[in-house]
């Protein structure tokens, strides 16, 4: 099928189209739905957008005049930076090729003057979010701006999946699709593990589509750098800032680097380092995360663009499809927790095709530099992670209902039957549809006392908001992305340099010096939300920590890092970062015992501070954490104990005074993986958990108002707020949907309950390895010294944690 559009502009650049090209244009000039994947680079924003382009033309050629402008393709993103990257790659197009094909932007930076032109007067193809598709439906009419929709294009679409924001894209295009039944829908996705049923949850059951992939293999070229000296007993954060200068050669190598980090945190603190010791790099370097002002960053990204940078330091707000093609180098500073993130990053260079894409891999201890190894293995063996759906998220529906109520009204049987179309709601029962509708006409069972919960009325058969102040509410209310209440940061000039949650600004006092925005910057007063900073000359200032920097290593990874355990035991042929682990490995076998990838490594260590048990599943933080605390309740029902539990990536630590007799069987009876989810339910306070989880929960679907723009309530007050609904719901109504979500959203997201249950199974398979050290060990150490961190916060306890390794090396 020949695209003369694509055939000219292609012939213009100097390119030839790829195949998986060609085979986008045909299955859109057959009228298909599908989905694509094809590496970073390639034109993957092309292979669709030519389709369409040819699309809308056929049909307007087949019209002997013009049909009057309408809204014909909706792009949607997940990102505004790549929403601008689409709408500059999209626009040079119309340009070049002369076409009155016109393309707009609407993110939360449009303003509502542009808003309401668009509604009046749309443009052929609006670039947007999933949260400004539900804003348009809940206004009046804005059913009827998609009755002409012929394309929905979901661009990374794996980064929406796994999230509500996700739901958001499901309910959306169900009802657009019921408005326009002949809509093609395609999405753009990166490589996951899940990519058939990514597929069909974007396209709907009844909606077969196509599966194009690109048979395109991206060179990766991975190296880990290497420390100078190894650490035989090393701690987390240790070695990372140690590489700096490891790290500057290979930014003076380059044309242009991405430094990432995992956490913004990190990420301040590396270019407070880089520009300490290098003040060379002075307007050379600069740092990008999410919660910088949008001025900093879009002039970060311009910046990029034009190759005016040496280096960027950045966290994931740089991960996405943002093309910047003078970048030929990224680094990764400590473990990046998953594959496809590892390989999203390392993407962002060689940002063309046949371009090799270059990453470093700088690890943050001796022990991570395994993962060197484990991340070569699982890119050269086409490992990656699946992207887990939410399901059954009654908090994103009752939104939803809302956003329809307070737009043009809906009729219930006709919204159910829609929605039970959706992978989220495909198991929705006419009687939990009901409950969410008796929440929002009364309040349900128990809020219809009170009126601001008699939100929805039925008008004329449909059922509508008609109140304005809770209209008002619901549309500045729209999303699904929760966070810690922010405190925007200012100079006393009045100038934005982003936001930091509550809870770090809460802990300082005035005159405070903290880190920010790549700024020393003394707190000065706090004004309702502001926080009012100056500039300081003082050398040491804490950096903010946010909340959404906890994340724990995926399964696949996991695996991958137990399956470099099967290289350890080897003679010959194994990795750089094995042989350079060795003398670690050598010392941790002499001192305790080295386990394979199908054994379970247990230590018993009697030290000063007390009995510690050291377990090694190699399963991630959050899973360990929770592991930790289902072995602390069982070793309790053995023998009555205190325990205080620390853990990290590869293992946990239970410490107490109480000593135990241990043998295999023992062992084993810990690791049972029967009656486990009794356990964790009497062995971890679940309740409190749901608890905190339900103010998310509660804010979505409206039971909490979260306050107006630059006027948020306290998250004191959220706190609160969701707390009272949520004990009200616990006595009176413990079967509401909303209440039993949040316990789901604990065992499935926060326990990861089905990780730890594989977990439970797996090690009931191995072969579990017991050891009584007389120290502590190199595997020991590090899980150690979370603890002692923990226990001496208040003290010099790095200079106290050195003494102990001296000890140890000496010993």
């Amino acid at each position: 099928m020949q695209n003369e559009l694509a055939e000219v502009w292609f012939y213009n650049q100097g390119w030839t189209a790829h195949d998986f090209q060609k085979s986008c244009w045909k299955a859109i000039s057959k009228g298909q739905s599908g989905i694509l994947n094809a590496p970073t680079g390639y034109g993957k924003t092309f292979a669709i957008w030519f389709g369409v382009l040819k699309s809308y033309y056929d049909q307007q050629n087949q019209l002997n005049k013009p049909k009057k402008k309408q809204l014909h393709t909706l792009w949607i993103t997940p990102l505004r930076a790549l929403s601008k990257e689409i709408h500059k790659a999209t626009s040079q197009v119309s340009q070049d090729l002369d076409l009155d094909y016109e393309i707009e932007l609407r993110t939360g930076d449009t303003t509502t003057a542009v808003r309401q032109k668009q509604r009046k007067n749309p443009p052929q193809a609006l670039i947007t979010t999933p949260e400004s598709v539900h804003l348009i439906l809940a206004t009046k009419g804005g059913q009827d701006y998609f009755k002409n929709l012929e394309f929905i294009i979901v661009d990374e679409w794996h980064e929406l999946l796994g999230s509500k924001r996700g739901v958001l894209m499901e309910l959306a295009i169900s009802r657009i699709k019921s408005i326009n039944p002949k809509l093609k829908i395609w999405g753009i996705s990166a490589t996951i593990g899940n990519l058939q049923e990514a597929k069909d949850i974007l396209l709907g059951e009844h909606n077969k589509g196509t599966l194009i992939k690109a048979n395109i293999n991206k060179q990766i070229a991975i190296e880990t750098v290497f420390p100078d000296n190894l650490e035989k007993f090393p701690w987390a954060g240790h070695l990372g800032i140690k590489l700096l200068d490891k790290v500057v050669d290979i930014i003076n190598n380059y044309q242009t680097t991405l430094i990432f980090t995992n956490t913004r945190s990190q990420a301040e603190i590396w270019y407070q380092q880089i520009i300490t010791h290098y003040p060379e790099f002075a307007g050379l370097i600069a740092i990008h995360h999410g919660s910088l002002s949008d001025e900093v960053r879009f002039w970060v990204e311009e910046a990029l663009h034009e190759g005016r940078l040496k280096a960027v330091v950045c966290t994931s707000s740089l991960d996405l499809g943002v093309d910047f093609r003078p970048v030929d180098c990224v680094v990764q500073v400590g473990s990046p927790k998953g594959i496809a993130r590892f390989l999203q990053r390392a993407g962002r260079s060689g940002h063309r095709p046949d371009a090799t894409s270059v990453i470093f891999y700088v690890p943050t201890n001796s022990l991570e530099i395994i993962e060197g190894d484990s991340l070569k293995y699982a890119v050269s063996n086409h490992i990656v992670e699946s992207r887990i759906p939410y399901i059954r998220s009654f908090d994103v529906l009752i939104q939803y209902l809302m956003t329809l109520a307070v737009g043009d009204g809906f009729q219930a049987e006709d919204i159910l039957q829609e929605v039970a179309q959706t992978h989220c709601f495909s198991s929705i029962s006419q009687e939990e549809f009901d409950q969410c509708m008796a929440l929002l006409i009364h309040g349900g069972t128990s809020l219809t006392a009170y009126d601001d919960f008699h939100r929805l009325e039925l008008v004329d058969g449909l059922y509508k908001v008609t109140n304005r102040r809770i209209a008002m509410r619901h549309r500045l209310s729209i999303g699904a992305i929760v966070s810690d209440l922010m405190m925007r940061v200012k100079f006393l000039s009045g100038k934005y340099l982003g936001s930091i949650e509550e809870s770090f600004i809460a802990k300082l006092n005035i005159g405070d010096v903290f880190w920010f925005s790549g700024r020393q910057l003394e707190l000065v007063q706090i004004i309702a939300n502001d926080a009012i900073v100056r500039a300081s000359e003082k050398k040491k200032g804490v950096i903010p920590s946010w909340m959404g920097g906890r994340f724990a290593i995926s399964p696949d990874l996991g695996i991958a890092i137990r399956h470099s355990f099967k290289n350890i035991h080897k003679k010959r042929g194994v990795s750089p970062e094995i042989t350079f682990l060795k003398p670690l490995f050598d010392e941790q076998e002499r001192l305790s015992k080295l386990p394979k990838e199908d054994e379970l490594l247990v230590e018993y260590i009697q030290t000063k501070y007390g009995n510690h048990f050291f377990f090694y599943p190699f399963d991630g933080k959050l899973v360990h954490e929770g592991m930790a605390q289902v072995i602390a309740y069982r070793l309790g029902n053995i023998k009555p104990a205190t325990f205080s539990i620390a853990s990290n990536e590869y293992g946990f630590e239970l410490l107490s005074d109480t000593d135990y007799e241990v043998d295999d069987k023992f062992l084993q009876k810990l690791f049972s993986p029967q009656h486990l989810h009794q356990d964790i339910n009497s062995g971890i306070n679940v309740q409190e958990m749901a608890k905190r989880r339900f103010r998310d929960i509660a804010g979505i679907a409206g039971l909490v108002f979260q306050g107006f723009p630059g006027k948020q309530m306290k998250s004191k007050h959220l706190q609160a707020n969701a707390g009272l609904f949520f004990s009200v719901f616990s006595e009176y109504e413990p079967n509401n949907l909303l209440l039993r979500e949040a316990y789901d959203e604990v065992f499935d997201f926060q326990l990861e309950e089905g990780r730890m249950q594989q977990a439970f199974e797996r090690i009931a398979n191995h072969k579990i390895l017991f050891s009584r050290p007389e120290k502590l060990t190199p595997f020991s150490f590090p899980i150690f010294a979370e603890s002692f961190r923990e226990r001496y916060s208040n003290e010099d306890w790095q200079s106290r944690l050195e003494k102990v390794k001296m000890q140890l090396l000496n010993g």
